[in-house]
């Protein structure tokens, strides 16, 4: 596989990443979350089917902001912020 520069991050880094992706998604989706969390309070196994819909529409909303192509656009925007030009 070809590389056009540095590519990787070290493990804190693609931890950190991860962590600000997934709080990105949830800020986004937030409309869905507190849908869905509200459908779910006060439930326990009934949540399963009863908040079927609202869980689907949050795992929707987040999917498109925490998709491999997501935090790879993420990693990229990464890279070019906080790495040099012209390493390796």
């Amino acid at each position: 596989m070809a590389s056009s520069g540095p590519r990787a991050l070290s493990n804190r880094e693609e931890d950190r990443l991860m962590k600000q992706v997934k709080a990105d998604g949830l800020k986004k989706c937030d409309d869905y979350v507190k849908a869905f969390a509200a459908c779910a309070e006060g439930r326990t196994v009934s949540t399963a089917w009863a908040c079927r819909g609202q869980l689907k529409e949050m795992q929707s909303c987040l999917a498109q902001y925490t998709s491999p192509d997501a935090v790879d656009a993420a990693r990229r925007q990464w890279l070019k912020e906080n790495r040099p030009e012209g390493g390796a």
